[in-house]
């Protein structure tokens, strides 16, 4: 996998020079710079909530507020992102939002590492104890590691922001989830706000103690707001490196290259197929994903293939889809907090099976026609004698080297004969009358 490390390191510097001007452009004092975070924790979200603490500590920004909806990522984005905040220079709010949006796993350190932590009614906080990717138990040893260092650091975070030790604490340990009002009442979060506006309203006039010893006192009733995106090239990263969107386009590929296998020369397939992989291959590296799971849906993919050369009868077929069934269940098993989505792996194995059935018999049925129109329509059709028939030898129709036998006399080769019918591999033929 160090190769697709070192790829993805290439990804993240032409990213950087390219975002750098969807983060252009000075905010003033009195601002408030909002970022949205929604998805996967990713390094590319890293790299974009760092760029908007940078911008809001050199703009002057009264404080940068993330709003957060996120079902977990990767632990080392999170580390990443979780250091940014404790260190940053500017009062941080995460503002855990819209309605029905939750803040888990990696999503609960973020929010409690802020300076300022709110939940909008309705949102979840929590489950952040540490699980395998695609459902798998993790080793017993591996678990307890994860887990002790896991809940060792979330009390760290918690203990400096102030906030509850234990709850935070079981938040890893038991997985333990809160509502709103649960992180209110267990002092998780500071404050429940229905929306920005509200929040900002709310915080105004609180006294926030940075990293540089800083004490400061936010004002942002009155102030700006100036929300930030990812830049096109940002949010393209972070969308393929979903782990159901990178599954998704490794089916992709599959389907275009094997369509292109097995029909040479439509092109288009195969172009999609080969951008396609090189996009998974890209995302499936950032998520860490598990070698064995990604040998296994190559695997999957050379059995589809060698089905259309190969009269197995669909025994090739069914190890493919076993492949790929077990390859995508395992594929992000030593990345706690990413998987795939258990319904779309069946229906990606039920579509496999059936585009692999229909494929594999609209070519059985097109050899059999083949052969049963080019036997039919190569009587009456010239051959060119290759060696002598007498009455036996060989002719070349249509571009193939073909055993004649000449029903009288003796034919020299460079002459023509004409086919009269096809015995198996057998052509009868008869020379050609001279005019």
């Amino acid at each position: 996998m160090r190769w697709l490390r070192i790829a993805f390191l290439v990804f993240m510097a032409v990213c950087s020079l390219l975002s750098m001007a969807g983060m252009a452009g000075a905010a003033e004092d009195d601002t408030i710079i909002v970022i949205e975070v929604d998805g996967t924790i990713v390094p590319v979200v890293a790299q974009y909530v760092e760029r908007g603490v940078t911008l809001a500590e050199d703009s002057g920004a009264t404080a940068l507020v993330i709003q957060l909806n996120t079902p977990g990522g990767l632990l080392t984005a999170t580390e990443d992102i979780v250091s940014t905040i404790l260190n940053a220079e500017v009062p941080v709010v995460t503002y855990v939002s819209p309605q029905g949006a939750w803040a888990a796993s990696a999503g609960t350190f973020i929010t409690l590492a802020s300076h300022v932590a709110a939940m909008a009614p309705g949102t979840t906080i929590g489950a952040a104890h540490p699980v395998s990717g695609g459902g798998q138990e993790i080793p017993e040893d591996q678990l307890e590691k994860i887990t002790e260092f896991s809940a060792k650091w979330m009390r760290t975070i918690a203990e400096t922001r102030g906030r509850n030790l234990e709850e935070a604490e079981l938040a890893v340990r038991e997985s333990k989830s809160f509502t709103d009002s649960d992180a209110l009442k267990a002092n998780l979060i500071d404050m429940r706000a229905d929306t920005l506006s509200l929040l900002l309203e709310e915080i105004d006039g609180t006294q926030i103690e940075l990293a540089d010893g800083r004490t400061v006192t936010l004002e942002t009733a009155d102030a700006a707001v100036q929300i930030r995106d990812m830049t096109p090239f940002e949010r393209l990263l972070h969308t393929i490196t979903d782990p159901n969107v990178a599954y998704i386009l490794f089916t992709l590929a599959t389907i275009g290259l094997v369509t292109e296998i097995s029909s040479p020369g439509l092109i288009i397939p195969g172009v999609v197929g080969g951008i396609c992989l090189i996009l998974a291959f890209y995302a499936l590296g950032v998520l860490d994903a598990n070698f064995g799971g990604i040998a296994l849906m190559l695997m999957a993919i050379g059995l589809f293939v060698a089905e259309y050369f190969t009269t197995s009868f669909g025994v090739l077929t069914a190890g493919g889809v076993a492949a790929l069934v077990v390859g995508s269940l395992i594929l992000f098993s030593s990345t706690p907090g990413v998987q795939v989505d258990r319904s779309l792996i069946i229906a990606v194995a039920i579509g496999a099976t059936a585009f692999s059935v229909f494929v594999v018999g609209a070519i059985i049925r097109g050899q059999r026609r083949q052969r049963a129109t080019r036997r039919e329509g190569m009587v009456g059709q010239t051959a060119l004698v290759k060696t002598p028939l007498r009455p036996r030898g060989t002719v070349l129709a249509e571009g193939e080297l073909w055993t004649a036998e000449v029903d009288g006399g003796e034919v020299p080769p460079g002459e023509e004969v004409t086919i009269l019918s096809v015995d198996r591999m057998l052509l009868r033929v008869t020379r050609r009358s001279r005019k």
